[in-house]
């Protein structure tokens, strides 16, 4: 079962942090993200379990991916993917229209799955994360025109005009 976290749930996904990261989020950061009314944090629950969670900020419309994780002995049955899917679908209720993340460029795993929901990757993060020293990718999934896009189109119907 797919469900917005609790503060119930905060010390199995702080454990599930320290199993999938290298840099793990703390207790206090959960709890305080889980707080903030621009934050959306779901879990994936087995047998009273959190197999998974998915973290977002968002950044109207943006909505920024802060986490994704699954336990490993829950890995590759689609739980993440569910995750995401259902962050989006909560996330579109509050205006969110275009999601970004960063990701390891050795993830392979993450990369594929990203780009099945419709992220692109559209930049390079040099050294951004450590143990060990690696780069980001830095992916998009874009529901909207890019920011200005529309005046271009505009600007140019109307010299059209003038011409």
């Amino acid at each position: 079962m797919i469900r917005k976290m609790e503060q119930r749930d905060i010390l199995s996904v702080a454990r599930l942090e320290q199993e999938c990261f290298s840099m793990p989020w703390s207790e206090q950061a959960l709890k305080d993200s889980l707080g903030r009314q621009d934050a959306l944090f779901c879990v994936c629950e087995i047998e009273k379990m959190i197999a998974g969670y998915a973290g977002m900020y968002f950044a109207y419309p943006e909505g920024e991916i802060t986490n994704v994780a699954v336990c490993a002995q829950y890995r590759n049955r689609g739980y993440a993917k569910e995750l995401l899917k259902y962050m989006f679908g909560e996330a579109t209720k509050y205006g969110v229209v275009d999601y970004t993340l960063e990701v390891r460029e050795s993830n392979v795993a993450a990369i594929r799955l990203y780009e099945q929901l419709g992220f692109k990757t559209e930049g390079i993060r040099k050294n951004f994360y450590d143990f060990p020293k690696e780069n980001a990718f830095i992916m998009w999934k874009r529901e909207q025109k890019v920011q200005g896009e529309d005046i271009c189109e505009q600007m140019t119907e109307k010299s059209a005009d003038y011409i």
